[in-house]
């Protein structure tokens, strides 16, 4: 049984490191909470552009933009993969990377060629660790998403689908469901998929176009692929703010928990001491 000094030395160890992770979960409660507000106000300018975009869809313009075709021989894949740029946010993102590098495994063994764009500091490591073909990559974005930062690298990955270099692109985030559950997920971002764009009321939409149709379509679907990849790193920051709460709670509670059973066996040392301490004087005293 180690002596006394060492467990108190342990005992003043945990203490110090709960009162990081107390700290550290009051600030990722705060930032949850102003996470959550910026995910909830850029959800319904989603929604707006993409009812527009569906309208546009079925509209049946002149101009049919590479977005909206789908292709029928997919030989090369692109996923953007969204993590955060921080750790201690429990399997928030070991849960994607999974997803991602299982999806990676189907794609591959149906002969396609995956091409990747982490955004994220733990995504862009871990991808390229793992050696994958890394078209572009984004990190540092922060507490607060903006979309100046977000275009470079998604303009990359959008520039390889025009071209022709890459087939589909793919989305990989955690989606926010409550504080408790964040949700895995990937979607596919181009070509457009039908039950994205898909109008309720059925109604069919003719538009006139100014200057002209190219220009403003392309404008719109842009704008749109840059809403859905923002809407996801909104949903990510929420979650990741949301997981680094809980683990931290977590973490403080094992620590008092911890703490709590080295004091016991601090006690019973203590004690075990002081009984022999007692017994050598009573021996000794017996002797003589």
């Amino acid at each position: 049984m180690p002596g006394s000094k060492e467990i108190r030395a342990k005992i003043k160890s945990v203490e110090n490191t709960r009162k990081i992770t107390r700290a550290m979960e009051m600030v990722a409660a705060s930032k949850m909470r102003k996470a959550q507000e910026r995910m909830r106000a850029a959800r319904p300018y989603a929604e707006k552009i993409r009812q527009v975009a569906a309208h546009l869809s079925r509209a049946n313009p002149e101009y049919k933009h590479p977005f909206l075709v789908k292709r029928d021989n997919i030989k090369n894949v692109g996923v953007i993969v969204v993590t955060s740029d921080k750790g201690l946010c429990g399997g928030l993102n070991t849960n994607i990377l999974r997803l991602v590098v299982g999806q990676m495994k189907q794609w591959e063994g149906q002969g396609s060629k995956i091409a990747v764009c982490p955004v994220g500091n733990k995504g862009y490591g871990f991808l390229s660790r793992m050696g994958a073909d890394v078209k572009s990559h984004l990190t540092g974005l922060g507490d607060t998403p903006h979309v100046e930062k977000l275009i470079g690298a998604v303009k990359v990955m959008l520039d390889a689908y025009t071209a022709g270099e890459i087939d589909a692109i793919h989305i990989a985030y955690n989606r926010f469901v409550n504080t408790m559950k964040q949700e895995p997920t990937i979607e596919q971002l181009l070509p457009l998929p039908g039950e994205n764009l898909e109008e309720k009321t059925g109604a069919t939409w003719d538009y006139i176009y100014e200057p002209d149709a190219r220009e403003v379509v392309d404008e719109l679907l842009v704008r749109y692929i840059e809403s859905l990849v923002y809407n996801a790193v909104t949903e990510n920051m929420a979650s990741e703010q949301s997981a680094r709460m809980v683990a931290m709670k977590a973490a403080s509670d094992n620590a008092k928990n911890v703490i709590g059973e080295l004091k016991l066996v601090y006690n019973k040392a203590r004690q075990a001491a002081i009984t022999k301490e007692i017994s050598e004087i009573v021996g000794g005293a017996a002797a003589v």
